[in-house]
């Protein structure tokens, strides 16, 4: 049963050995984002453990004490062990999965006092703006051109999420991620990106009726190429753009 259940997700995920393996989830591009992968995982091979056992149990009872003669089976009334074991056993398990899940909870919230790099997300209706605190570079999307938002691998990213107008959503599945922006309040989270590439990023809440164009991309590099990239568009005067929400970090 265990090996139809292996069989089954990696049809479902498109026979796919490292998409199965993470259970549907897209393989994680931050240090955060293979925890919360961690959990998922656990919690799946738990269930999937837990469902077998459970199954194995009804198929024995219905094969081993299926009706032979209209003789009456002995009735037994109680079965201390049995009762204390079904009892006791799901608190246990429970406890176990609330105890990771803290923890991992507990990893992915974390700020640390001084990230490496610091980016305020401002949601507006509809699109994105992307400010480099302490870098004077900006990025706005514009009407049918998604923002890209550039970030070096290996260091430390604060988030730092704003918004003028309703409430947004911040989300890169590669980053197995989101977290609402909201008006009048600043949300943060942070990550660090283990690796190079281009990820998508959408809004994960219906903001309107343009909120499937709320699209942009992150591009990871290295160190060397992302400083490249801010010299380039300070040269550009990126960081002269007017911003189009109030409230957000400053360029």
């Amino acid at each position: 049963m265990a090996l139809m259940g292996v069989v089954m997700a990696a049809a479902v995920t498109g026979c796919d050995v490292k998409r199965s393996f993470s259970m549907g989830l897209p393989r994680p591009a931050t240090l955060q984002g293979k925890s919360a992968e961690e959990l998922w995982v656990g919690s799946v091979i738990a269930a999937l453990t837990v469902g077998v056992v459970v199954w194995g149990l009804i198929l024995w009872a219905a094969f081993a004490y299926r009706r032979r003669n209209d003789e009456m089976p002995r009735q037994v009334r109680y079965n201390v062990p049995i009762e204390v074991l079904y009892t006791v056993l799901p608190f246990v398990i429970v406890a176990v999965l609330f105890y990771y899940t803290v923890m991992k909870e507990n990893y992915i919230d974390k700020l640390s006092a001084n990230p490496d790099v610091k980016v305020g997300v401002v949601g507006f209706q509809w699109n994105w703006q992307f400010n480099y605190v302490g870098e004077n570079v900006q990025v706005t999307g514009k009407p049918g051109v998604p923002p890209e938002l550039v970030l070096p691998v290996g260091q430390t990213v604060r988030f730092i999420l704003t918004s003028p107008d309703v409430i947004h959503s911040f989300w890169v599945p590669s980053f197995i991620f989101k977290r609402d922006v909201i008006p009048g309040r600043i949300n943060q989270f942070e990550v660090t990106i283990t690796k190079p590439g281009t990820f998508v990023g959408h809004c994960a809440e219906l903001c309107g009726i343009d909120h499937d164009r709320m699209g942009f991309s992150v591009r990871t590099v290295s160190d060397q190429e992302y400083r490249s990239y801010l010299d380039r568009m300070r040269a550009q005067g990126a960081g002269l753009q007017a911003a189009v929400p109030a409230g957000a970090p400053a360029p």
